[in-house]
């Protein structure tokens, strides 16, 4: 997948956790990939929510998990991304997503995050690919 350096991604927390987890094969490759590339064009965003899914993922259940220092680190390095961590009016931005897109919670948080940023692609393989959601298009770099 080529990324466009003017187009700010949102990634989901399973391109993180693939990046980082050794036996994801070649989406790992794709992942490092990804994560590289928004690294070099500042155009990366992220979320509270994306962060803590990650570290208790890389942790606890992936096949060689990191220990914690390391994945503190990384957190830490992520966290120097566009970031998002939602207050009172994204919640409520929130559960009318949910409600207008039929979305868990979780996930309609996920797209009021990368709105909020400004994202205009939400990177994902756990959305439908090519869906348009609050101005965000969920891009499935896996197919």
């Amino acid at each position: 997948m080529n990324v466009d350096p003017q187009v700010c991604y949102f990634l989901d927390t399973t391109i993180l956790v693939y990046a980082f987890d050794r036996s994801a094969g070649q989406k790992r490759a794709l992942a490092v990939q990804l994560v590289e590339s928004c690294w070099e064009h500042e155009n990366g965003g992220i979320s509270i929510q994306v962060l803590q899914e990650f570290f208790v993922t890389v942790t606890r259940k992936i096949a060689t998990p990191l220990d914690h220092q390391t994945a503190r680190q990384v957190v830490a390095d992520l966290a120097q991304w566009r970031f998002h961590a939602p207050g009172a009016s994204d919640l409520l931005h929130t559960i009318d997503l949910q409600r207008d897109y039929r979305l868990s919670c979780w996930d309609a948080q996920i797209v009021q995050s990368a709105a909020s940023l400004g994202c205009g692609q939400l990177l994902s393989e756990d959305f439908n690919h090519g869906q348009l959601y609050a101005g965000v298009q969920v891009v499935n770099p896996f197919r």
